[in-house]
């Protein structure tokens, strides 16, 4: 007897990454953006360092996530 109760069925390839020393698995072709949108965090007021290195808010959209990245995010709060 064959087991067929995979055939057919397809799950979306994943990656995992580690977000501010948390891990985290997501859907793989996630950018940059995609990942603060799933966060929920504006872009505005944020730094985002990906194995070691900032990301440069203008290139958020285009930097896609691999498995394995480690990603810092730091919030920016104003004060006086």
């Amino acid at each position: 007897m064959t087991d067929t109760s995979l055939a057919g069925t397809r799950t979306a390839p994943t990656l995992r990454i580690t977000v501010n020393g948390e891990a985290l698995s997501l859907a793989a072709g996630v950018s940059v953006a995609g990942l603060l949108d799933h966060l929920g965090l504006p872009r505005r007021k944020i730094a985002v360092e990906r194995n070691l290195e900032i990301v440069p808010r203008s290139l958020y959209d285009e930097t896609l996530l691999s498995d394995g990245d480690q990603i810092e995010i730091v919030h920016f709060i104003g004060g006086g």
